[in-house]
């Protein structure tokens, strides 16, 4: 078996590689409908989706809008970039265009949506009074505050007017097959880029509570909207009648792909979810403590033992860092085994952006904290700080992919090695 460390970084790019729609999305797109087709989308990995249609379907018309850096080649569909995780102009303007392509389509023309997370800050069009500058301000806030995805996109559908179904009531009456790849525990594709392709039951009131819950302030504008009526369309509405949502890729396909290739090396695996939630720190307590009670239960000669899990962690930033879950995971991991030899771990975004870094996430092992000491680095600093980027980049800890084109969320690999 290679080092561990390589293994670690072998099963994640195996796992990135079971996502990449050029992979992925072919076995679930029609053959070209006749008529006119036009291709909207948005998300980290939309616009590799879009270059995957036109693999399979040749030049179409459209328009895409990804994050800076995720740009790939089309011939026929207009890919956009713009700003992730926080909203900006060009992310605005260009939806207010897909809006109106939307609005010429007739009853014989057939629409096809790619979704992926990151479209939540990609697909911006701010509901009633509400500025760009605002929106920014509370998807900033929710950023910081430790709120779960879910109740992150609950509040973001009630001041959007393209989220919520509201995509694709914008097409009706035009056909519509949305093809998504999920980022969300669960897979429920009310939640994947917030749903603007999927009807929804909430109400202002479940937006309000989120903000109680979780002591976001917010300006007048955004209040207005929560006091007023939903634009949200619900699930029986008529102008979704034509619509068809697909989960095409999803986190437990990645898992189950590493967890194949690590039986195949020999280690015996554990998968504790693929929907795992909760801070970054408080669950990797946990898992250090599961880890350790396997170590403690190994004899020599005993195959080694693979902890895997997914989900969507959260960090509450209370320093001065910027967060990142899964490089905050590792990190509290590594104080959490104190050194203990043997055990390796890998916690990275599938999408390589572990919150607002540039970064994928990180690696650590029985020499991280020994490493850190010996450049004068505290780990325990570095996690009260929530700078675990800062503290990985300084001991060679990081792991840095650029843009991979998919998005299934976290990937956590805690690799334990039996005593010699």
């Amino acid at each position: 078996m290679q080092d561990p460390r390589s293994f670690l970084r072998a099963l994640f790019d195996r796992a990135v590689e079971v996502a990449d729609p050029m992979h992925s999305l072919a076995a679930h797109l029609p053959e070209r409908p006749d008529g006119r087709v036009v291709v909207v989308g948005a998300g980290k990995a939309s616009a590799r989706m879009a270059e995957a249609v036109e693999a399979a379907w040749g030049p179409c018309e459209g328009l895409v809008i990804t994050r800076d850096g995720y740009a790939r080649p089309c011939a026929g569909i207009e890919i956009v970039e713009a700003s992730h995780p926080v909203p900006d102009a060009r992310g605005a303007a260009a939806t207010l265009r897909m809006l109106e392509m939307l609005g010429d389509l007739g009853e014989g023309d057939t629409v096809l949506a790619l979704i992926s997370g990151g479209a939540s800050a990609l697909l911006v069009a701010p509901a009633g009074d509400i500025t760009l500058e605002e929106k920014r301000d509370v998807n900033q806030a929710l950023l910081a505050s430790g709120a779960p995805i879910d109740q992150m996109n609950i509040l973001r559908k009630h001041l959007s007017r393209v989220k919520g179904g509201q995509l694709a009531a914008a097409a009706y009456p035009a056909r519509m097959l949305s093809l998504m790849l999920s980022d969300v525990p669960s897979d429920d594709p009310a939640f994947i880029g917030s749903g603007p392709t999927v009807g929804d039951a909430t109400s202002p009131a479940d937006a309000r509570a989120i903000l109680d819950r979780w002591g976001i302030a917010v300006p007048s504008s955004v209040s207005a909207v929560l006091e007023g009526a939903s634009g949200v369309v619900l699930p029986g509405d008529a102008r979704l009648r034509h619509v068809r949502n697909v989960v095409f890729a999803a986190p437990a396909q990645s898992l189950a792909a590493a967890a194949e290739m690590a039986e195949a090396a020999g280690c015996a695996v554990r998968l504790l979810g693929d929907a795992l939630e909760g801070e970054a720190r408080d669950i990797a307590a946990a898992q250090a403590a599961l880890a350790l009670e396997v170590k403690a239960g190994m004899s020599a000669g005993d195959a080694s033992v693979l902890l895997l899990s997914g989900g969507e962690l959260t960090v509450t930033r209370r320093g001065h860092g910027v967060g990142g879950p899964n490089a905050e995971f590792a990190l509290a991991l590594a104080i959490a085994l104190g050194g203990s030899e043997g055990i390796h771990a890998i916690a990275c975004d599938t999408d390589g952006v572990d919150g607002a870094a540039e970064v994928a996430g990180a690696v650590m092992g029985p020499e991280t904290l020994g490493e850190a000491k010996r450049k004068g680095i505290s780990a325990e600093v570095a996690l009260t700080a929530n700078d675990a980027h800062r503290f990985f980049a300084e001991i060679g800890g990081q792991v840095i992919t650029g843009p991979t084109l998919t998005n299934v969320n976290d990937f956590r690999a805690i690799f334990i090695m039996p005593p010699t």
